[in-house]
């Protein structure tokens, strides 16, 4: 089955994901503030909508990939009074349970499905359609569009009724967060004590400690490359809303707020747009270690 389909928000994960959508055969409108976006996208074959109201009114299946909570807020409230009954709104987004609670109030309220699918995994992985869903919200509307949510990744995971995908993601997020901090506190222990860069990562990744993360990550950080894939900034946006849901849960996460101090410290430093793993550079300075390793 075919679906005429409007996604808002093409940024680095949302881009490629409409694009698979496209390549399957679906018709795909698009829609987003950024003209540099909206331009990759039309030079990418999708159409892109002149009316976001008029699209979302169009489509059968409304898709959004959104920075922030307020974003969220904005777009479910469009969505809202734009899409026609029984139409189904899937938002990718990494959000607080809180925005997304208040997304699903709304949509509930104008008789549009509210499907939660949250995704692992970076702009490289979506654009080779390897990303990992993790959905919440009502069953039917999970296994109506199975179809279009294996074009995103090989695997998809059904959570519950209401917000129980975000919390997965919240969850997953605060792993990686914290393998990036056991990398900074372990390399740098290793080269204070003169052991080689290079010959850490290669034994690292060979050893108990070698999770798919750290093998993803070994090739690029051997090699000292902190280009992002996500990056300080926008961890520190996550690792807010996961300290968020552990106070409403009064769950302690002392370790996971620690290193949100790192990040803080890494923008300090001006590694802000550098990727997240870049609190190794962090940690380095604090033991007195130069940074430019040739």
């Amino acid at each position: 089955m075919k679906h005429g389909i409007h996604f808002m928000g093409v940024g680095k994960m949302g881009l490629p994901m409409a694009g698979h959508f496209l390549a399957a055969g679906h018709a795909v409108s698009v829609s987003d503030p950024s003209r540099e976006r909206l331009q990759l996208a039309r030079a990418q074959g999708l159409a892109v909508a002149e009316d976001a109201a008029t699209a979302i009114g169009a489509a059968d299946v409304v898709f959004s990939s959104l920075p922030n909570d307020a974003a969220l807020r904005a777009v479910s409230g469009q969505v809202a009074a734009s899409a026609r009954h029984g139409v189904t709104f899937v938002d990718t987004s990494t959000v607080s349970l809180q925005a997304s609670s208040h997304a699903a109030a709304q949509c509930a309220a104008a008789g549009v499905a509210y499907l939660r699918t949250t995704v692992s995994g970076n702009n490289k992985m979506a654009e080779a359609a390897q990303l990992t869903v993790m959905a919440s919200g009502p069953r039917a509307s999970y296994d109506a569009l199975m179809p279009l949510l294996e074009l995103l990744g090989p695997k998809q995971f059904y959570l519950g009724e209401a917000e129980q995908a975000r919390l997965m993601k919240l969850v997953v997020n605060l792993l990686i967060a914290q393998t990036s901090a056991m990398l900074a506190e372990g390399l740098a222990l290793g080269r204070k004590g003169g052991l080689d860069w290079h010959d850490m990562w290669q034994v690292l990744g060979a050893s108990a400690v070698g999770s798919p993360i750290l093998k993803a990550k070994s090739v690029q950080l051997s090699e000292r490359d902190f280009t992002p894939t996500f990056t300080v900034e926008q961890m520190v946006k996550d690792l807010d809303l996961i300290l968020g849901a552990g106070e409403t849960s009064h769950v302690p996460l002392p370790q996971t707020a620690m290193t949100l101090q790192l990040m803080h410290a890494a923008i300090a430093q001006g590694d802000a747009l550098e990727d997240y793993a870049a609190i190794i550079k962090t940690v380095e300075r604090s033991a007195g270690l130069n940074t430019d390793l040739k």
